[in-house]
């Protein structure tokens, strides 16, 4: 059976575009020393068990508090916890409540855009009025609310952030729609009768893929900050769960006689999140033609 001439040209045509996209992204200084830095943290989150040097969790009441030294690289906590290791693990939790919060968020919110934005009338209406109400809560207070409601843990921390998250995506990927269904060749598609699913897919998505891949960008450091802001605060991962808004705080009691307690998790938090704003302000120069460098 012969391939459909239109399916094999719409799939050329995203190829070219893939590649397109990904030679202006390596123009991109920032997108390049950002996505090496988020690289180099995701692979020592992968390989953890590999390289700790002590279990996680494991306490040691004879080292409690001892700085750094060759059995300890960066030290110990409080409880005679080796930091490297939890540092290792936290990078775990922090790169997994930031990308499975922002593709929660994005699940929820993209369609709810795309059905707005299409289907017009009370319907918009509707469907915006609600994520008005989602907006009009600070994404900080919402996932204090929400854990305060439902517990702690990693999947609740995860939970109320995707919520919170759901409101940016969808009024985000409605605007687009709205620009992209009033151009000719949508126009055209839905008078041949074309289906919706058809012109979402063939249509709507593709052009907005770019903006979407910016916000998750930008959302994915919001997400890993508030993450580790509702730990540092008590109503995030409950201990002993390695993770660095815990690590800071139960570090900060103690930044006069042991300040690598909290100061190496920040740190990591910080180099982190530097590398994830780089790596999303690289993408919005190379994919969105306003802000192009050329």
């Amino acid at each position: 059976m012969a391939a459909d001439p239109f399916v094999l040209g719409a799939a050329r045509a995203r190829f070219l575009g893939a590649q397109r996209a990904w030679r202006l992204l390596r123009r991109q200084r920032k997108a390049m020393a950002g996505g090496a830095i988020v690289l180099a943290f995701a692979l020592l989150a992968v390989f953890a068990p590999l390289i700790a040097t002590h279990p996680p969790t494991g306490q040691d009441f004879m080292a409690m508090m001892q700085g750094p030294s060759p059995q300890h690289w960066f030290g110990t906590d409080s409880f005679g916890q080796d930091i490297f290791s939890r540092l290792l693990y936290g990078a775990r939790s922090a790169l997994w409540v930031g990308a499975a919060s922002v593709a929660l968020g994005l699940l929820v919110g993209v369609p709810l855009g795309i059905f707005a934005g299409l289907r017009g009338g009370r319907t918009e209406w509707t469907l915006m009025r609600l994520v008005d109400g989602l907006l009009a809560f600070p994404e900080l207070i919402m996932a204090m609310a929400f854990m305060a409601v439902f517990g702690l843990g990693m999947a609740n921390v995860i939970y109320a952030l995707a919520l919170s998250f759901v409101g940016p995506f969808a009024r985000t990927v409605r605007a687009d729609v709205l620009q992209i269904k009033s151009r000719p060749y949508v126009e055209a598609a839905r008078l041949m009768g074309v289906p919706e699913r058809d012109i979402i897919v063939r249509h709507i998505l593709p052009n907005i893929v770019s903006p979407i891949l910016i916000q998750a960008g930008m959302r994915i450091s919001i997400a890993i900050l508030l993450g580790s802001g509702l730990s540092f605060l008590g109503l995030g991962v409950a201990p002993p769960t390695p993770d660095w808004g815990l690590m800071i705080a139960e570090g900060r009691g103690f930044v006069m006689m042991a300040p690598w307690m909290s100061g190496v998790p920040g740190l990591a938090l910080a180099i982190l999140l530097v590398g994830l704003n780089l790596l999303a302000e690289g993408l919005r120069d190379a994919l969105d033609p306003r802000t192009r460098e050329r």
